[in-house]
């Protein structure tokens, strides 16, 4: 019993002993890679505010947009920041290949072969942002110009469109699936669609109208001779797509093309 036990204690030992040089290591690779980041972290910050990086994004606009996507963060500290943990994983990986440590290794290589999807996928939001405020704007000051009243509206109606088509791109760079956003992006679209048409149809059910009885009224009317229709009499001087226009004592009366469906009318 108390062979076996020193044995035990004895291959205990040897594993300590043969583990403390990788420990070692390992910690001197730690304390290596928070060295080299944190250098990374402050020339690349250096080099930013240096270029005035800053102002040169305001110049391309892309401030806007990264603000319409949330992000109140300078570049200029969050660039730096987030390669400095780059930076980290990646010696953190080289460290754990250096000491055996197979899984953590597996899982930060994982995230690296992720990465470029993560980046291209932020890259996508930030090109929609950009594009979809530029277009947004310009179809705004268009709608403007052309007398619109709701100008702003249809420009961030034009923005949010496009910046929605680029966020579900950007989704599909993560390999995410997106079957059910397609299901229920269809699903509003076509409620959408329904009550814009069936709001579009009763509000200018009375103008449709009006334009087809104009089709008959031009045939067994002429203008410049009298008419009277019920109480209201005059001279037709105009036939509107939706209205006649009556002159009487100098002065003119608009009056519907459907009433003469519903109303006695004298020529």
């Amino acid at each position: 019993m108390n062979e076996k036990l020193v044995a035990a204690f004895q291959n205990l030992l040897d594993s300590a002993i043969t583990a403390v040089p990788k420990l070692l290591v390992g910690i001197l690779l730690a304390i290596a890679a928070l060295l080299v980041a944190k250098l990374v972290e402050r020339t690349l910050r250096f080099t930013l505010t240096k270029i005035r990086f800053e102002r040169l994004l305001a110049n391309l606009g892309v401030d806007k947009a990264l603000q319409n996507l949330g992000l109140r963060q300078p570049l200029t500290v969050l660039l730096p920041r987030l390669t400095y943990f780059l930076v980290l994983l990646l010696l953190v990986k080289t460290a754990a290949d250096a000491t055996s440590l197979i899984a953590i290794s597996e899982a930060i290589g994982a995230f690296f072969a992720y990465l470029p999807n993560i980046v291209a996928a932020l890259l996508l939001l930030l090109l929609g942002s950009t594009v979809g405020q530029f277009a947004g704007d310009t179809v705004a000051q268009s709608a403007a110009n052309s007398g619109l009243d709701f100008a702003p509206a249809l420009g961030r109606l034009v923005s949010g469109l496009i910046l929605f088509v680029c966020a579900m791109m950007a989704i599909a760079q993560l390999k995410i699936d997106t079957e059910i956003v397609r299901i229920v992006t269809s699903l509003i679209l076509g409620g959408v669609a329904l009550a814009f048409g069936l709001s579009f149809g009763l509000g200018t059910r009375d103008i449709v109208r009006n334009i087809a009885a104009g089709f008959y009224v031009r045939k067994i009317l002429a203008v410049g001779k009298p008419l009277q229709i019920d109480q209201t009499q005059g001279t037709l001087t105009a036939i509107t797509p939706t209205h006649l226009i009556l002159e009487s004592d100098g002065r003119e009366t608009a009056i519907a093309n459907s009433t003469i469906l519903t109303h006695t009318v004298r020529q």
